[in-house]
């Protein structure tokens, strides 16, 4: 199953970098996620996938109400914090962590270090004095 949901991801990132759902190009992006190398770590866990998935699903209002927020409150701030990545993940998982913190409006990841840290950039409204 978790093979299934590998391959998945691979197509949904070839797809939403080519923006062409044409036959030819399924077919091609079949075949790059079949070519892809693969890493020989131990696989996600499908409550995992599960669990993601559903973050992917609560990310897309929440930056919606994160840009109104930037829109009529401006973000002065800028903070840079380091975020543990959670036990025992996936290099897809640990994709899907780096994408949903990006997704964001108001927060990016900077770096991922191997160590098992997300070097992530904030903004925040200006504290009031």
């Amino acid at each position: 199953m978790i093979g299934y949901l590998d391959l998945i991801l691979r197509l949904t990132i070839w797809f939403l970098l080519t923006s062409d759902l044409s036959l030819a190009n399924i077919i091609i992006g079949v075949i790059i996620a079949f070519l892809l190398p693969r890493k020989l770590t131990s696989p996600g866990r499908l409550k995992d996938w599960l669990k993601a998935l559903f973050e992917v699903l609560i990310a897309i209002p929440q930056a919606y109400f994160e840009a109104f927020q930037i829109m009529f409150r401006p973000h002065d701030e800028e903070v840079v914090t380091m975020e543990r990545v959670k036990p025992q993940r996936s290099p897809g998982l640990i994709f899907l962590d780096i994408f949903l913190i990006t997704f964001t409006p108001k927060t990016i990841v900077l770096k991922y270090h191997e160590a098992g840290w997300y070097e992530v950039h904030r903004i925040e409204p200006r504290k009031k004095p």
